[in-house]
């Protein structure tokens, strides 16, 4: 199911909704002031892929000696 993020326009709460499908969504309705004036916002995913790494072996850090996973993909060591 996709996660999409809103942001009520009269009050401002930032909040996800998750529909059925991207291409059937459904009118979405702020859950603090129940307006119909939102707005989808641009949001980012995230993906977990377990945690067998030493503590401080990260991407994120620079230290890319996960050998099981073949260090960071597409460069992203060291944010470069």
């Amino acid at each position: 199911m996709p996660v999409f993020e809103y942001k009520c326009e009269k009050c401002e709460t930032k909040f996800e909704v998750f529909h059925k499908s991207s291409s059937n969504q459904e009118e979405v309705v702020c859950p603090k002031c129940s307006s119909k004036e939102n707005k989808k916002l641009f949001s980012a995913f995230a993906a977990s892929v377990g945690s067998s790494s030493p503590a401080g072996d990260s991407c994120a850090s620079g230290n890319c000696s996960v050998p099981s996973y073949g260090g960071c993909p597409g460069g992203m060591c060291g944010l470069n």
